[in-house]
């Protein structure tokens, strides 16, 4: 499945990609639609399910590398076991979510590049007006992540499925 270059991915490309990157081995599908990503776990009579808002592909990807960094225990609980605080965040619990975003966000910004789409930091929050100071040190963060995937290599599905990516582009 290849995209020219006058036709850009869509949600459901990269859900394809994904289905035949990881359908079979690791029994998980990747689902639009959802007013709020949400992932959960296989169950005996059911794959997992990696869902992700409308049919934004922005969102996809980052479920995708949420996805990707989590191991096998987390795999086994809803949303990775992660807590999720929508857009009531103060500064202290900003910093925090920034802690666990800057790993998924930089394999996101990989998974833009190789899909040819434009990536921007997500601060998932638009109730904080959020200090130009805290903002740079996350963003330095997501370079740092970024640079040690690049120095070390992926992990081993996010390698898979950004190849995919690459591929389906030629």
């Amino acid at each position: 499945m290849t995209v020219s270059a006058a036709k850009q991915f869509d949600a459901r490309l990269i859900e394809n990609i994904f289905s035949d990157c990881f359908s079979a081995s690791f029994h998980t599908r990747l689902v639009g639609g959802a007013a709020e990503p949400l992932y959960l776990p296989e169950t005996a009579r059911t794959h997992a399910a990696i869902h992700y808002r409308s049919d934004y592909r922005r969102s996809a990807l980052h479920e995708v590398a949420h996805w990707c960094v989590a191991g096998p225990l987390r795999r086994g609980l809803k949303d990775y076991g992660y807590w999720y605080s929508a857009d009531d965040r103060d500064s202290a619990k900003q910093g925090a979510f920034f802690c666990v975003e800057a790993k998924p966000q930089a394999l996101e910004s990989l998974f833009c590049a190789a899909a040819g789409i434009a990536f921007t930091v997500s601060v998932d929050n638009l109730s904080l007006e959020i200090p130009q100071s805290m903002l740079e040190q996350f963003e330095n963060k997501l370079r740092w992540e970024c640079h040690q995937f690049q120095k070390n290599g992926l992990p081993k599905r996010a390698e898979l499925f950004s190849q995919a990516l690459r591929q389906a582009r030629q």
